[in-house]
């Protein structure tokens, strides 16, 4: 995959762009999503899905039929075979819908092998040199995709869905202000019955996004927290934290405040932090600011064990286990970059660097100075977060925390700072979308392992872009 453009610096990251993935939708494009160990990726866009192989760069099947109304997001599950495929979409029909792939179907059955040999040849059959817009490059590939289920319950039209990183959760959010947990409990990979586990009603307006906490190895270790945690983000201006309590019932532990606008979207800190610190969040508005938000946990005693009533889940007495109340404290708003909307933003699990997009067409890349520890400012500053004046709000008894842009200097609050800036990235277009993910075409240095970025955009063009990250 060569540039096909010259690259733009600013700070210390180069950012260049790469030939496109093809064939061009042609349509407005909603979201790419990566598969969590396999070289593909699937755009939502119109009414369906477009998967793309990473090791051809093109096409590799189309998932359509399934949904009446615009595809708005989709999620891959984790932790099945290689050879086997299971992708949700959701939808503005207010519906989810569970797209199966099987390998074996082809006959051919060894596993990751087989599927990448299926995904090359599948393109092969098209030919790259004289590919025809007009000619389905996916010719093979569609005759594995199978629509086994339809998940039914919102009200209103679906704008995402997330799966926890075990695969036995998937979270759903939607225009009817409900967050819905479904739990997968077929007894195979072919036996799709799914149930309703909790429906969660708290935010105020839309809920634009949910997005599962990332079980990193070595992460939890000290099992001070359980990986399923989810995180919500509302036309109501705020994220909500969900956790599961002992009784199985699911339970806002914060909200955390701060945006005065729209925030679309939330992300997890995929990269371990020193210590073993709980992961942070980044969220990101129509106000077009970034903000890191941070857990304050309670060291004092053994985790796994009770200190003085106190249990190892947030450091909250075991007679308070049902609220689960949880502190969060805004640590970083991240420098202004952007003057309207940010849609998206990636932090890399690979060098923790955070890339952001949006209403502009803008791709920023900040990074954080983790030797330069910064004060903790008023919010809104080009520094890190709130205002150090005023006392934490205190909650009523069994709700969750509502946490302002205030108090505390936390261990870790560093300075961040823009390495990298590269406009007009989709022409005079919106970018909608923007992710890191594995490189895997034959132009890499170093396949399955060197990192770049995907944008989605208004004019249908998926887009990777190759990062180099300099020293100053």
């Amino acid at each position: 995959m060569q540039p096909t453009s010259g690259s733009s610096t600013t700070g210390t990251a180069q950012i260049i762009a790469l030939a496109p993935l093809k064939p061009d939708l042609c349509e407005r494009a909603w979201q790419t999503a990566a598969h969590p160990t396999l070289p593909l990726v699937a755009t939502v866009h119109g009414k369906g899905v477009t998967v793309f192989s990473l090791a051809t760069l093109f096409s590799h099947s189309s998932l359509t039929g399934g949904h009446t109304r615009s595809v708005r997001s989709a999620a891959w599950k984790p932790n099945l075979p290689p050879h086997k495929l299971c992708l949700v979409s959701g939808s503005f029909d207010a519906t989810a819908g569970v797209w199966r792939w099987d390998g074996n179907q082809a006959g051919d059955g060894d596993g990751e092998a087989a599927l990448e040999r299926e995904v090359t040849s599948s393109n092969a059959r098209n030919g790259h040199e004289n590919y025809d817009d007009d000619q389905e490059s996916n010719e093979g590939g569609d005759k594995e995709w199978e629509f086994t289920l339809v998940l039914e319950g919102h009200d209103s039209e679906i704008k995402s869905c997330s799966f926890s990183p075990s695969g036995a959760h998937l979270a759903t959010c939607s225009r009817d202000k409900s967050v819905w947990i479904w739990e997968d409990i077929g007894a195979s990979e072919e036996d799709d019955e799914w149930e309703t586990i909790a429906v969660l009603n708290e935010h105020e307006g839309d809920v634009k996004a949910v997005a599962w906490c990332p079980d990193v190895p070595g992460r939890n270790a000290r099992r001070r927290y359980s990986p399923d945690v989810l995180a919500s983000a509302s036309y109501d201006n705020t994220v909500r934290v969900w956790r599961e309590d002992n009784d199985g019932e699911w339970a806002c532990v914060a909200v955390l405040e701060g945006h005065d606008q729209t925030v679309w979207g939330v992300q997890w800190e995929a990269r371990p932090r020193p210590g073993d610190r709980f992961p942070r969040l980044l969220s990101y508005s129509a106000d077009a600011t970034i903000r890191v938000w941070t857990l304050r946990e309670d060291d004092d005693g053994d985790d796994g064990e009770q200190d003085s009533g106190r249990t190892a889940l947030g450091g909250i007495p075991n007679t308070m286990r049902r609220s689960l109340r949880e502190e969060w404290v805004c640590t970083a708003v991240l420098p202004a970059a952007h003057h309207r909307d940010v849609y998206a933003a990636a932090w890399s699990a690979q060098t923790g660097v955070v890339a952001s997009t949006g209403s502009d067409g803008k791709i920023v890349l900040y990074r954080e100075d983790a030797e330069e520890q910064a004060s903790v400012t008023a919010a809104g500053t080009t520094t890190a977060g709130p205002d150090t004046d005023q006392p934490m709000p205190d909650a009523a008894e069994g709700e969750p925390l509502a946490v302002q842009p205030s108090p505390a200097t936390l261990p870790g609050s560093a300075r961040w700072r823009i390495i990298g800036r590269k406009e007009n990235t989709h022409g005079p277009y919106e970018v909608n979308h923007i992710m890191w993910c594995k490189r895997y075409d034959s132009a890499a240095s170093a396949r399955g392992e060197e990192e770049m970025l995907i944008t989605t955009g208004d004019n249908g063009i998926v887009q990777p872009w190759a990062v180099i990250l300099t020293e100053e």
